[in-house]
C-alpha cells in the first residue's frame, strides 16, 4: 500500500484548511508505518519507552473516536482498548497485529470524516464529559492537528530506530 499525502491549500477557506492539515497529518502516519512488519511496528527508540508505532496508531484511533464520535456526535461508544476509559491502554501494542491496528485507525478516520462533513459548521459544539464543558468542532479539529503533529514526531524517532528511515 502507498499512502498519498496531499499538502494543504495554499488559499482556501477555514474549514477546508484545518481539514487539509488534519488530513496531511493522518497521511503522514500513515507512511510512517507503511511497509512494515508486526514485530517492527512493535519496536521501541529507546528502551525505556513503552512507545510504538503499532501503539500510536492505536492510540490515535482511540483519540479520533473519542473526539469526533463521542464528543461532537454524542455517540455511546466505548473506548476501542479501554473497558474503563484509561487511554494509555492503546499503547500496548501487545494485544493487536499492525493489521487490526491500521483498520481501525481508518474505520475511525473515516467517521470522524464524515461526522466533520456533516456537521452544519465548525461552530457546532459537543460535550467533553472529562472537561465538564462543551467544545467546538473548530477546536477538536485543532486538537486533533496538535496530536497527530505530536505524535508524528514520535514516529519519525521510531521509524527511524526500526529502519533508518527519515523524512516524508
Amino acid at each position: 500500500m502507498t499512502t498519498e499525502r496531499i499538502g494543504p491549500p495554499l488559499r482556501a477557506g477555514e474549514r477546508e484548511t484545518l481539514r487539509a492539515f488534519l488530513d496531511f497529518h493522518r497521511a503522514t502516519l500513515a507512511m510512517k508505518c507503511e511497509g512494515l512488519t508486526d514485530d517492527e511496528l512493535r519496536q521501541r527508540a529507546v528502551p525505556t519507552s513503552d512507545l510504538t508505532l503499532l501503539g500510536l496508531l492505536r492510540h490515535l484511533a482511540e483519540v479520533e473516536r473519542a473526539w469526533f464520535r463521542r464528543v461532537i456526535d454524542a455517540q455511546d461508544v466505548p473506548l476501542l482498548w479501554s473497558a474503563d476509559g484509561d487511554y494509555q491502554q492503546a499503547y500496548d501494542p501487545s494485544g493487536s497485529t499492525g493489521a487490526e491496528a491500521f483498520a481501525a485507525w481508518q474505520r475511525e478516520v473515516e467517521h470522524s470524516r464524515r461526522i466533520e462533513r456533516a456537521a452544519a459548521s465548525l461552530d457546532v459544539t459537543g460535550h467533553q464529559a472529562r472537561w465538564g464543558e462543551d467544545v467546538s468542532l473548530r477546536l477538536v479539529m485543532l486538537h486533533m492537528m496538535h496530536e497527530y503533529a505530536r505524535h508524528n514526531g514520535h514516529a519519525d524517532l521510531l521509524r527511524e530506530a526500526v529502519d533508518g528511515s527519515v523524512g516524508v
